[in-house]
């Protein structure tokens, strides 16, 4: 399952947290193809803030913070971690590791 570090929660609960959101906001992973070269296309992953999960979602909560995962991108990213780089201009960008990588 997808495990989140805690700067992951933190960046999460800060975007879920807005005001005028549902408290089950969420962050929402689905897969996207993304055009890699000519040969062909590349699997990459589109996220959102979704009111909540849909019924087939995988949830993965950590601390209030929470991520919907599609089945697809949930079978993706079984073994991956999810970590946050927020700059000091407060934009958020999320990587994706190997689970007990130290490249994080």
């Amino acid at each position: 399952m997808l495990t989140l570090t805690e700067t992951a929660a933190e960046a999460i609960r800060g975007l879920t947290s807005r005001s005028g959101l549902p408290e089950s906001t969420g962050l929402r992973i689905a897969p996207q193809a993304v055009r890699a070269d000519e040969d062909g296309a590349e699997a990459g992953f589109a996220l959102s803030l979704a009111d909540g999960p849909t019924i087939d979602d995988q949830v993965v909560e950590v601390d209030r913070a929470r991520v919907f995962l599609e089945p697809a991108a949930a079978d993706v990213l079984a073994d991956m971690m999810l970590d946050a780089e927020v700059t000091e201009g407060g934009s958020v960008g999320f990587l994706l590791a190997p689970q007990g990588s130290s490249g994080l």
